[in-house]
């Protein structure tokens, strides 16, 4: 049976007797289901969902009663259609942790308030952890009760035929499942008695209200405690730094040995295990995605996960000997992916993507290779210019000694409204007409200072706003 938005309103109107003033789809990201927002006319709002896979509905149903049972953050599923394909759920809102992590951060630095979120989090994941350790019914899960070899053995292949061979990564194929086969006996020394997310990442946890909420846990399953961690962590576009994973990471094992007693050292040796093989599932989705189903802005992660692969071949976090694999890695670290992915366009027209770009006019306005062609150039130049003074000609308009220095002038913030508005007209112009690509470049006269500091701004401005675009920052003269 096909969506049919007339189901809705038969579920909304079955649940409350509050009219329904208008409903809003969610753009689509990576599952097949179909969210959709209902506004009541008391001012309320519900989340819809639908989804024609019923045995993943009902893993979903049961995770979400039991998690409620045991005070988890997840959303309330409110009414369930007859056929069990369409289902009501609390509307969470918008902020995502990784939403809230783009539109705080200062360049690579993450501020203490997104940092209190991430430990709300590594507070609550030890708990729905240690779900699976209170008669969880795990034979509710779907596709699979369990991350065990056959699991590891999918996401390994995965990597292997949808990424290496679609990137034309040379391998041995022998050598490599040698490889695969000795990566997941390791895997499977840890204990693996516990709730295991499978998805969990930045995008997946809802922020309202002060507080964080877990959605899209219906691929769980039983597992070891530092596969979601791992998942977290080494999130590809949060982008956290090894300063701040290590952090983490010491303060989520602090919290989870407050229930449970842990072998410190042992945890961490499988928890880079499982770094891995989480980097390299990625991987494989990023290349299904992007290569196989040419949706090119799944692409646009690849750089971010190669760089957290380079750590861990350069710093041996990955003691084990698995020599073609990690040769095979290596070969991917080697690629120069700026420049293969440089230009590529978004075939996918559910996805918009904004490419907001700094420039000097001394090296000229930057190319836009996309089929659309241009969009936006707007000239930094008439705005007081930091880099005439001494103090802050070694910075850029990432600092937060520049920042200020620019925002004291009321000139500023006015270009900044005005650029605001003009931009948010054609992106919301290009969405409703299903548009894929769309450039804004800021030019001042070194690409160093006024221009960084707008386009670092107005590409947080839009993942704020429209977290369902792509957007791509680029500094080309820094």
């Amino acid at each position: 049976m096909a969506f049919e938005e007339n189901e809705i309103v038969r579920l909304t109107n079955s649940y409350t007797h509050i009219p329904i003033l208008k409903s809003e789809r969610i753009a689509q990201s990576g599952s097949s289901r179909i969210y959709t927002r209902v506004f009541l006319s008391d001012g309320s709002t519900l989340m819809a969902a639908y989804n024609s896979d019923l045995q993943e509905n009902n893993a979903f149903f049961v995770f979400t009663d039991f998690f409620l049972n045991e005070k988890i953050h997840v959303p309330e599923v409110l009414a369930v259609s007859k056929n069990k394909q369409y289902y009501l759920l609390t509307d969470l809102g918008d902020e995502t942790l990784y939403s809230y992590l783009v539109s705080h951060r200062n360049g690579a630095d993450v501020p203490e308030e997104v940092l209190r979120f991430y430990r709300k989090v590594l507070q609550q994941l030890p708990l729905l952890q240690l779900c699976g350790k209170k008669n969880f019914d795990f034979s509710a899960c779907y596709p699979r009760f369990a991350f065990d070899r056959q699991s590891m053995q999918w996401d390994l292949n995965y990597f292997k035929y949808y990424f290496l061979k679609l990137a034309h990564v040379p391998f041995n194929e022998q050598a490599l499942e040698d490889d695969f086969n000795t990566l997941i006996n390791f895997l499977l020394e840890a204990d693996r008695d516990y709730f295991l997310y499978r998805d969990f990442q930045s995008r997946n946890i809802m922020i309202k209200d002060d507080e964080i909420y877990f959605i899209d846990y219906q691929g769980g399953r039983k597992g070891a405690l530092q596969y979601d961690v791992a998942s977290l962590l080494y999130d590809a576009k949060a982008d956290l730094s090894e300063e701040i994973r290590s952090q983490l990471l010491d303060y989520y094992l602090d919290e989870l040995q407050k229930y449970i007693q842990i072998d410190r050292a042992e945890s961490i040796r499988h928890y880079y295990g499982y770094v891995l093989i989480r980097i390299m599932q990625a991987m494989g989705a990023y290349g299904y995605r992007g290569y196989y189903e040419k949706k090119s802005h799944f692409l646009q992660s690849i750089p971010f996960a190669v760089a957290n692969i380079k750590y861990l071949l350069d710093n041996d976090r990955v003691t084990i000997e698995i020599p073609a694999l990690k040769s095979a890695l290596r070969h991917i670290t080697e690629i120069d992916w700026g420049g293969r992915l440089d230009g590529v366009e978004s075939t996918d027209n559910a996805k918009l993507t904004v490419v907001v770009s700094s420039f000097s006019y001394k090296k000229g306005i930057p190319q836009d290779n996309s089929t659309h062609g241009g969009g936006f150039v707007f000239d930094c130049r008439a705005l007081p210019n930091p880099g005439r003074l001494e103090p802050y000609k070694t910075m850029n308009g990432r600092d937060q000694a520049v920042k200020d220095y620019l925002e004291q002038y009321d000139s500023v913030h006015e270009f900044k409204q005005h650029v605001f508005a003009i931009v948010d007209m054609s992106v919301d112009n290009y969405l409703e007409r299903k548009f894929s690509h769309l450039c804004v470049n800021f030019g001042c006269t070194g690409g160093q200072h006024r221009s960084v500091y707008f386009a670092q701004s107005t590409a947080e401005h839009l993942q704020k706003k429209y977290p369902n675009v792509n957007v791509v920052l680029r500094h080309t003269n820094l």
